[in-house]
């Protein structure tokens, strides 16, 4: 009988190391996932990024702060060594993705929180349906989202979405879809269905009659 307890006994105990065992593997298996995952996507981190172009009005890189359209994660490998993760959404325009992707992690100075949300609304369907024309046909960068850039001591009346000679395509959609692109110009539809010539070149500081600030709103 006493035989057969020891036995017993030790069956428990393989039983048990066996399933603490596995479950170790288990544990390191999808932390190593994570830890892959995360790896992944640092190489997406703008903030990683060397030698990105710059755009009046995007924030540097050096200097980021919520809020923030990027999605944050923390992953913590085998080891025990957490990594934040900042995954942001990059175009299939290879031109606009080092911009597009630092824009999304805190609005520029001095620009509403509601209208910069609005701009990555608005850049992503854009780039999604047209990023790949727009590089063929050499819209920069700065031609889809740059700032005027703001004085030293702005007056308190000052907006930098105001100059029209300096803003971006993309700030001034305001949900309102580009239903034609050339090299010089992007048609905007309103919900009315009344078409607004944004003017690539030679724009004048508040925009002529025709494409003016107010026909975007």
């Amino acid at each position: 009988m006493s035989g057969t307890v020891d036995l017993k006994s030790l069956a428990r105990r393989v039983l048990q190391r066996d399933t603490t065992r596995d479950s170790e593997r288990d544990r390191m298996s999808h932390s190593k996932r994570d830890s892959g995952t995360a790896g992944q996507y640092q190489g997406l981190n703008p903030a990683s990024v060397s030698g990105v172009p710059t755009v009046p009005g995007v924030p540097a890189v050096s200097d980021v702060s919520p809020p923030t359209m990027a999605y944050r994660a923390t992953s913590v490998g085998p080891d025990g060594v957490g990594c934040r993760v900042e995954i942001v959404e990059l175009p299939q325009a290879g031109r606009y993705r080092k911009v597009f992707g630092i824009l999304q992690l805190r609005p520029p100075d001095l620009i509403p929180v509601d209208r910069w949300r609005q701009c990555m609304r608005d850049g992503s369907k854009f780039l999604a349906v047209w990023g790949e024309q727009a590089e063929a046909l050499r819209w920069t960068s700065a031609d889809l989202f740059g700032l005027h850039t703001p004085p030293e001591q702005p007056h308190p009346s000052y907006s930098r979405l105001s100059r029209y000679d300096a803003t971006g395509l993309c700030w001034l959609l305001q949900g309102r879809p580009v239903v034609a692109l050339t090299a010089d110009t992007a048609a905007i539809e309103s919900p009315t269905g009344n078409i607004t010539m944004y003017r690539r070149f030679n724009k004048p500081a508040l925009g002529p009659l025709g494409d003016r600030l107010d026909d975007l709103r």
